[in-house]
């Protein structure tokens, strides 16, 4: 796997632990124009590298690179970037380490530092990358002309956390937890852990319509194993209790500058911004999103109707999906 990595020498997270040398993975498409008004920042979401994201950037795709200069960063805990499977004990034991605010620092630093990028034109995140976009929006507002947040939101909702700690339990209870790291691979974990996301990704007219048919699985059960099973287990448990910590306590307004005030931070986002959750998404739902972009200056509240549930935000195999999302993105980059 091709990227390249910043260093971030005696790098203080905000929960206070100093990382002597942070390391931000990311990959790059496109060419910079000499004036840098035409970069695009794309943070990493859940269990993902920027590999398993860079198919919506080409020439016919959401993202085009023969206009744009399109990074994709690798959120801490996300195994490429500094996370528990390539840090040292103790700190590879700390699933608690990362936040957003952390990844955002990093991400303004290395656009600064090593392409002298002072504005974005546009932040697009899906899922924990539309966390990352929204921070980028409240804590650099003078930084972001545009945010396309897909299934995202500002501050986790404690529903959002119920479905999180579900996922928690699935994979601590394997006999590979000790309470408080892991002491080999949880397989039977892993496998659990999948099955729960299942149930939760996708929507309830998904599995009605028997929608995992059209990507090859016959029944249920072999959508269960060869997909949500398998998917799992190829990730480090470490890992994924890290990026699940930094989701649960994702809150654009915890921090010195808003003080937990959620409505001030929404408020001081001045990017135009597109807030496009899925009709069908059962844990960043319509209603919360629809809440937050109603503190939003300048933004606009697209719902994208499909049942695919969370994963509409990430069409990789729903064309429909797909052509829906890139024409909103094309008309937020043309105004």
């Amino acid at each position: 796997m091709s990227y390249a990595t910043f260093e971030l020498a005696n790098f203080r997270l905000q929960r206070g632990t100093v990382l002597e040398r942070a390391t931000l993975a990311y990959q790059t498409y496109g060419e910079l124009l000499p004036d840098r008004s035409n970069a695009i920042l794309y943070p990493t979401s859940y269990g993902a590298t920027h590999q398993d994201l860079e198919w919506l950037i080409g020439p016919e795709r959401i993202l085009d690179p023969r206009k744009y200069f399109i990074i994709i960063a690798n959120q801490f805990g996300g195994g490429l970037s500094s996370s528990p499977s390539n840090l040292s004990a103790p700190l590879s034991q700390r699933y608690d380490l990362f936040t957003h605010v952390d990844n955002v620092r990093a991400q303004r630093q290395m656009l600064a530092e090593v392409f002298g990028i002072e504005r974005l034109a546009l932040v697009y995140g899906w899922s924990m990358g539309a966390q990352q976009a929204f921070h980028w929006g409240a804590l650099y507002p003078d930084q972001v002309q545009r945010i396309a947040a897909v299934c995202g939101s500002a501050k986790t909702s404690i529903h959002n956390i119920v479905f999180l700690e579900g996922l928690r339990a699935a994979l601590t209870t394997d006999a590979a937890f000790n309470g408080e790291f892991f002491t080999a691979k949880p397989e039977r974990g892993l496998k659990a852990f999948g099955r729960v996301y299942a149930g939760w990704a996708l929507s309830q007219a998904f599995y009605r319509d028997k929608l995992y048919q059209t990507l090859g699985f016959e029944t249920l059960e072999d959508c269960l194993v060869r997909d949500w099973e398998a998917s799992f287990l190829k990730r480090d448990a470490g890992n994924l209790l890290s990026m699940l910590e930094t989701w649960k306590r994702s809150d654009i307004s915890d921090n010195e500058t808003y003080g937990g005030d959620i409505e001030r931070a929404l408020g001081s986002i001045t990017a135009n911004t597109l807030i496009m959750p899925s009709a069908t998404d059962l844990y960043f739902t319509p209603a919360d999103s629809a809440a937050e972009a109603g503190h939003i200056p300048k933004s606009v509240y697209l719902p994208i109707p499909s049942l695919w549930g969370h994963r509409a935000g990430n069409p990789a195999k729903n064309p429909a999906d797909e052509k829906f999302i890139a024409r909103a993105v094309q008309e937020l980059l043309t105004s």
